[in-house]
């Protein structure tokens, strides 16, 4: 592959990933989307695309050419040593000099998250690295818990009163672009939040204001969100990770606020209030069906 883009973005349809794939297709960067669909994906994004899947050795062809890359580990792969670190090594083989990894707030510290054991296998690599570690992102709002919203006027999850310090998925997805065609951001970390740290008592309120109609907080148990998100079929990995992030909100641990992003952008973080309005209409009630 003679003519293959030094950019390859692992992750180009989901939260962050599609507005980096953005960003650099805005810069004229040549860059390239690993979608495990193209031809289903091609038409959402803004890059040309290419196959990969992480669970495929014959699609790690996507790798030839490429130096940079954006790295996001998909939801449903919990156990990463069977794929994503064989995939990380072919990398590497292939000539992959820069990791951009979308890693977790906090993910050092915590082994319960596939993110900490990904970072360990880079940091042992070839490879020069950067970690982008976020706090929460507001987006999971209008996605995971969009339903809870829309439909039933609440925030279903297990964080207790802790805080947490929300950050914008646009934000983060600038940092990448920022750290893939800059120089001097090899090896190293940047932990990524919003400006102040809420908790969803305060988030349900700001949300209310937003919308013009009272959204709650239910703060259920650990084991009633579990069942929840199992209801809604959610698979177990995902339920199992979920739980993990909102643990250590609920236990005091997602509270932080750095300035990061700051650092990197050069300006404030979106807040929660400006991110309710640009995404106002997604928790817009559904129609009736019986109307």
């Amino acid at each position: 592959m003679p003519d293959a883009p030094s950019i390859l973005v692992i992750g180009a349809t989901g939260t962050v990933g599609r507005h980096v794939a953005r960003g650099l297709a805005d810069r004229n960067i040549d860059a390239t989307a690993a979608t495990r669909r193209p031809d289903a994906a091609a038409d959402d994004l803004t890059l040309p695309t290419v196959q990969f899947d992480f669970e495929d050795p014959a699609t790690y062809d996507a790798f030839d050419g490429v130096q940079r890359l954006f790295l996001v580990r998909p939801p449903a792969i919990a156990t990463v040593w069977d794929s994503i670190f064989p995939a990380l090594d072919a990398a590497e083989r292939r000539g992959v000099v820069h990791v951009v990894f979308l890693s977790l707030l906090g993910a050092e510290q915590n082994p319960i998250v596939p993110h900490r054991w990904i970072e360990w296998k880079l940091l042992r690599s070839g490879m020069a690295w950067t970690f982008l570690r976020p706090s929460f992102f507001m987006q999971n709002l209008a996605t995971t818990h969009r339903a809870d919203i829309r439909d039933r006027d609440e925030i279903l999850v297990p964080a207790g009163q802790g805080r947490t310090s929300f950050i914008d998925a646009r934000d983060i997805a600038e940092v990448g672009v920022r750290v893939l065609t800059e120089k001097g951001h090899r090896n190293t970390t940047y932990a990524l939040t919003g400006a102040d740290a809420l908790t969803y008592s305060e988030v349900a309120t700001l949300f209310s204001d937003g919308l013009g109609r009272e959204i709650r907080y239910a703060n259920p148990s650990v084991l009633d969100f579990v069942r929840h998100m199992r209801g809604e079929g959610h698979p177990w990995p995902f339920v199992i990770v979920m739980t993990g992030i909102y643990l250590t909100a609920r236990v005091g641990l997602a509270g932080t606020v750095t300035g990061g992003l700051e650092t990197v952008l050069g300006r404030s973080p979106t807040s929660m209030r400006q991110f309710i309005q640009d995404y106002r209409t997604c928790w817009e009630p559904a129609p009736r069906s019986d109307l």
